[in-house]
């Protein structure tokens, strides 16, 4: 599967989703902690990573702005940060530029303006005072976001529910499950608009005996 038609399947499923399929297939997909959570909501993120590392100083977020390519997501490792390192020019910025997002395991700020402009963005807190520009940290090295590693070049899908990150390849094995997945819900919706009861749609009685008399079972959506 070639990266656009990836990107193309990405943009349509849900990190939920995927996470469910990764429970099924136990391939390696990385979930970035809760912590880190989007400033603006509604909004899908796919891309390849574009990493930085700093500390209380953001000369280096400033490096991968500059160096980072159309569709890249600029990761920020701000090593326990309590200074922002990115506010509302940084995202700017990357539209300009057409960066799909950016992710700031650290404080950001300026977030009235963030909320506005329509880009990916995602920060573990939000802080008035900012950073330091004297350091000059790292770029596109192995770094840690959220609790999980980040490569350079590693695929990272987000919404309003969170991040995953995997490579290329572990993604496009764990598409298809994950479409089949989101269309078997589309289907219960559906069927519950229509009138029908979740209970019947599922497999709960059996499932929940099996359970109390510890047999093995799976709770199973009949569509």
């Amino acid at each position: 599967m070639d990266f656009s038609d990836l990107t193309t399947r990405l943009l349509q499923l849900d990190t939920a989703c995927l996470c469910d399929a990764e429970k099924s297939l136990s391939l390696g997909l990385r979930v970035v902690a809760p912590d880190i959570r989007p400033i603006p909501l509604g909004l899908k993120l796919v891309g390849r990573a574009h990493t930085v590392q700093c500390h209380n100083d953001f000369l280096a977020v400033i490096k991968g702005l500059r160096d980072a390519e159309p569709g890249e997501v600029l990761v920020i490792d701000s090593q326990g940060s309590d200074r922002a390192v990115s506010g509302e020019l940084f995202p700017t910025e990357a539209l300009r530029k057409g960066l799909a997002g950016i992710i700031n395991d650290g404080p950001c700020r300026d977030t009235s303006i963030v909320r506005t402009l329509g880009l990916p963005y995602y920060a573990r807190s939000i802080h008035c005072r900012a950073g330091t520009t004297t350091h000059p940290g790292a770029t596109q090295i192995p770094i840690t976001c959220g609790g999980v590693s980040v490569n350079p070049g590693d695929v990272i899908v987000g919404d309003d529910d969170g991040l995953v990150i995997a490579t290329a390849e572990l993604f496009a094995s764990l598409v298809p499950l994950s479409e089949e997945i989101q269309q078997k819900e589309d289907r219960l919706l559906q069927r519950m608009q229509e009138g029908q009861g979740l209970l019947e749609l599922m497999n709960f009685d059996d499932h929940y005996r099996a359970v109390e008399e510890g047999r093995d079972s799976h709770l199973e959506f009949l569509v």
